[in-house]
């Protein structure tokens, strides 16, 4: 597995990382603690430096088996966190108070079993309370030792500029894939521009691009993408036609759809690392290998000509959920 750097940060991770939310929280049922532990062992083994976690994921819970899981790697591995929520709950709403983030980072570290966070998020931009205030409150943190670097989740330009002017931020966290393209139009170069590393959540679309979805794909009932516009079983249907695209690409480059899906978007910047999730190992090891598989000029262009094609259905978060991103 080769390395990038997270923009100027000096922040050096695997080029695809593990985003350990499926876990236990957002997709069904939580994966058997034992089997999770040895996903992220697997992950390590295969070259991931970089993982992923939350305490909102579980709440608590995706924290403490992320922590025992790389316990006898620690000092190989950059674990980032976040804090940003009531209670670890995004049900009850935002909290990015100072003395919310503080006790969120002592919280963390025990449960991570570290005396570090190497890359603390702002899990979402909490008008409440000053950017400026929520960036000095990490660089105090930092001062004392407990965070390395101070990421930023789904912010908007202005809210990026503001925090980095306070306190470098090391890396944005914000989905993007072959259908969520937005990040594109601000976001990319604002952190070009900044020097600031790009962390994608979702890169496969959320499972779509997998092509392991379709119009018949029956969620369970704590699945979080029963809550999606854009999962609603018509644009399901209607966005099929994007799977095929890619899949018909893939099957030409004796790849699979989602290690096409991936390399697209390593192929954007040096300073972009992905961090696709899942919960088997088989997964895992075919995300992985999206390292090696190398699109050039030609086949970006053949995947930007059959996208200008076609347009995705449906929103990608309900209302009231959209209303968090971009501040």
């Amino acid at each position: 597995m080769k390395y990038r750097k997270l923009g100027k940060s000096g922040l050096e991770v695997s080029t695809i990382g593990l985003g350990c939310m499926g876990l236990s929280f957002g997709y069904g049922p939580a994966t058997d603690k034992q089997d999770a532990i040895q996903l992220i062992r697997r992950a390590y083994e295969l070259g991931v430096n970089f993982f992923d976690t939350a305490e909102a994921y579980g709440p608590f819970t995706n924290e403490e088996i992320l922590g025992e899981a790389v316990a006898p790697f620690r000092d190989h591995v950059v674990l980032a966190t976040k804090f940003g929520f009531k209670d670890g709950l995004p049900s009850v709403g935002l909290d990015s108070r100072p003395e919310n983030i503080r006790a969120v980072a002592d919280a963390a570290l025990r449960r991570l079993k570290t005396d570090r966070i190497d890359l603390f998020y702002q899990h979402r931009v909490d008008p409440n309370v000053s950017i400026e205030e929520v960036a000095g409150t990490v660089k105090e943190l930092i001062a004392a030792g407990k965070v390395k670097h101070f990421g930023l989740s789904e912010a908007g330009a202005q809210s990026i500029r503001k925090a980095h002017a306070v306190l470098p931020v090391a890396a944005l966290q914000s989905e993007y894939s072959l259908w969520w393209r937005e990040p594109e139009q601000e976001i990319l170069p604002t952190l070009e521009e900044l020097g600031i590393g790009f962390v994608p959540f979702s890169p496969l679309g959320k499972g779509f691009l997998t092509g392991a979805i379709n119009e018949n794909t029956k969620f369970d009932k704590t699945d979080f993408r029963n809550i999606v516009p854009r999962f609603e079983e018509e644009n399901r249907k209607a966005n099929q036609v994007v799977v095929e695209k890619i899949s018909a690409f893939a099957k030409k480059k004796g790849a699979t759809p989602a290690q096409v899906a991936l390399a697209w978007v390593l192929a954007q910047k040096p300073w972009i690392v992905p961090i696709p999730g899942t919960t088997k190992i088989h997964r895992l090891e075919e995300n992985l290998k999206a390292e090696q598989l190398t699109l050039t000029t030609g086949d970006l262009s053949e995947i930007a000509e059959m996208f200008s094609q076609v347009e995705i259905q449906g929103a990608r978060y309900p209302q009231q959920l959209q209303a968090r991103v971009g501040r």
